[in-house]
């Protein structure tokens, strides 16, 4: 059975999502993401464009994906209040814990790419921009306005250690530090 285009369109999509977020933009080539999916060459251009076209869409998708995790992982860990902003950090720790956890796709995505009005980079500003916006919701609904830039940058810096260090460490450290920024308040 022939597979349609949808079908076709996921399998680009889910190849290079893994092989950019394992490998990078620039270390994934169009024949690796072909060979991974499985799929002929005309079908990348055919629905992306091109490897610039495909990048954007599996980080696109990737973004809404993980955004969607984190929020419902946090949501669901405490009632509002101090707890679900502790959560935040809760939910860093499961995502380090993955077995296929390469840090922060975005980050990773901007590390690459130098021109900051590329496509990419705009995404992964989005993204951000998004995340930081959920840590003021969260802050704000547990009565902690003005932390939030302090604990997005502890995220952030939790993602990057974690990563570098290749351990997932650097939640429990930033959640320790977010206690005791919680409890000043």
């Amino acid at each position: 059975m022939r597979a349609t285009t949808e079908e076709v369109r996921d399998r680009l999509l889910d190849a290079t999502e893994r092989l950019v977020y394992r490998d990078g933009i620039h270390g994934t080539g169009v024949d690796t993401i072909l060979a991974e999916a499985s799929v002929a060459r005309m079908s990348l251009y055919n629905q992306f464009g091109n490897k610039d076209g495909l990048v954007l869409a599996a980080l696109d998708r990737r973004d809404r994906r993980w955004m969607a995790w984190y929020e419902a992982r946090v949501n669901g860990a405490a009632p509002n209040g101090a707890g679900r902003v502790l959560a935040l950090f809760d939910a860093l720790d499961d995502w380090f814990r993955q077995p296929d956890f390469h840090g922060c796709a975005f980050i990773n995505a901007v590390g690459e790419l130098s021109d900051p009005q590329h496509e990419v980079r705009q995404l992964a500003a989005r993204h951000k921009q998004a995340l930081a916006r959920f840590v003021a919701d969260t802050c704000a609904a547990a009565g902690l306005v003005g932390l939030d830039r302090a604990l997005f940058l502890l995220i952030e810096g939790a993602i990057v250690a974690a990563m570098v260090e290749g351990r997932p460490d650097p939640a429990a450290d930033a959640r320790a530090v977010a206690t005791r920024l919680v409890a000043v308040g």
